[in-house]
């Protein structure tokens, strides 16, 4: 299962991206199968990189992991043919930097181990410490 939709991919990226990257029919359309599969192969390093903190694949997809397995899927669709630019590198860069962090338990995804979101509480506790300007601490005067 990928974590990324075509559409998904086409909202990031545009059609055109799409069509440069897939194309090589020289259809001037987006080929789905071919982005299908890209999307499949970075949703299946993704999992590599978190099968040990969380039981993967989730059946709802955490929102910051469908824009990591876009930027992974379009840097592996460029090839020799197709120009790798700097963004899409440094993309690619940011992905697998951000997988290796939650992986070594820098970052959380918002779930447990199973894989289940965890809920917030929305209690808050307030303390009061000593007080830090009062007629004792000042000898009873002003500033």
């Amino acid at each position: 299962m990928a974590y990324a939709t075509p559409e998904q991919f086409i909202k990031s990226f545009s059609e055109r991206e799409a069509v440069s990257l897939t194309d090589e029919q020289r259809t001037g359309t987006v080929d789905n199968e071919k982005l299908q599969f890209a999307l499949e192969r970075a949703s299946s390093l993704i999992d590599g990189y978190l099968v040990g903190r969380y039981k993967t694949p989730w059946p709802d997809t955490p929102g910051v992991l469908i824009g990591y397995c876009c930027d992974i899927a379009r840097y592996q669709l460029t090839t020799d043919y197709r120009r790798l630019t700097d963004e899409i590198k440094l993309r690619y860069d940011d992905a697998i930097k951000f997988l290796r962090d939650v992986a070594s338990g820098k970052v959380n995804l918002g779930r447990d181990t199973s894989g289940s979101v965890i809920q917030s509480s929305s209690q808050m506790r307030i303390c009061s410490g000593i007080r830090q300007f009062g007629r004792e601490s000042t000898r009873g005067g002003a500033f």
